[in-house]
């Protein structure tokens, strides 16, 4: 098992979308050496890495498969070479239903940490070439860390946030897809949810454009007070930012879940 630590570093990978899963695979093991060499823990990588999101429903089929499948077989290869974690999406297979939008966790030894199923669907193209997960967000134990997963629009729900703070978890790693016009979300939201769970967010995006999608980049690691540690451009970069347990331990002291009246939140289940 590894080794507790006070500071986990971690890169930001921004990147335009390979043209196929052998170029994506080729751009990962390249950048995961770049990370590790510069001194990351974890390399985040965007909302389905290794396929591409705006790709059509008959292609994410076409790609779809298991969590053990070939795709992660070959980020586990990726992440042992580079005694990296890596945390990358994927269209996971699920019957004769549309496939999942997920994410996975690969540590530096090729086994799978974490795995997730973005639950909240955005817009026409998320609807028609996914499934919403069935699972609500949980975390992980990482060197001492208790990390969370979500996807893209799942952050821009206090609620999934909420869950993964109420599991004692210190960052959420978000892979994302995030459009141009929606930049509301990693300038305002991203440091609002970190700062009203006093954990870090780390949000990863996309950029350049695929199939008509404009993707935005500004990737973003917020700490538990809402300060931005680390924010990309428009354009593809690696970013870097440390998580520090002295940080999450003094903003966890002024956390306001322990104030919670939850005999008053029953509303909250309501739909409007």
């Amino acid at each position: 098992m590894a080794e507790p630590t006070d500071t986990l570093t971690l890169a930001l990978w921004q990147c335009a979308y390979a043209a196929d899963t052998a170029g994506a695979l080729l751009q990962l093991d390249a950048i995961a050496a770049e990370a590790q060499a510069q001194g990351a823990d974890l390399l985040l990588c965007p909302e389905m890495s290794l396929t591409g999101y705006g790709i059509g429903p008959a292609k994410v089929r076409a790609l779809a498969e298991p969590p053990n499948g070939p795709l992660a077989q070959a980020v586990g290869q990726i992440a042992q070479r580079h005694g990296l974690t890596i945390v990358y999406g994927y269209p996971e297979r699920n019957g004769n239903q549309q496939p999942f939008n997920s994410v996975q966790t690969m540590a530096p030894d090729g086994r799978a940490l974490a795995h997730y199923r973005k639950t909240h669907l955005y817009g026409h193209t998320d609807r028609t070439q996914f499934s919403a997960g069935d699972l609500p967000p949980a975390v992980f134990n990482w060197r001492g860390w208790r990390l969370g997963l979500l996807i893209c629009y799942d952050v821009e729900f206090p609620e999934t946030m909420r869950l993964l703070a109420l599991q004692g978890a210190d960052a959420a790693l978000v892979p994302t897809a995030n459009m141009l016009a929606f930049d509301e979300v990693p300038q305002l939201l991203v440091p609002a949810r970190a700062c009203e769970n006093r954990m870090y967010v780390a949000y990863a995006n996309a950029c350049g454009e695929e199939s008509g999608l404009v993707y935005g980049g500004l990737s973003t690691l917020a700490s538990p007070r809402g300060d931005v540690l680390t924010r990309g451009g428009r354009g593809a970069d690696l970013l870097f930012g440390a998580l520090q347990r002295s940080v999450r331990e003094e903003t966890g002291l002024a956390s306001q879940l322990q104030n919670r009246r939850v005999d008053l939140y029953a509303g909250l289940m309501a739909r409007p």
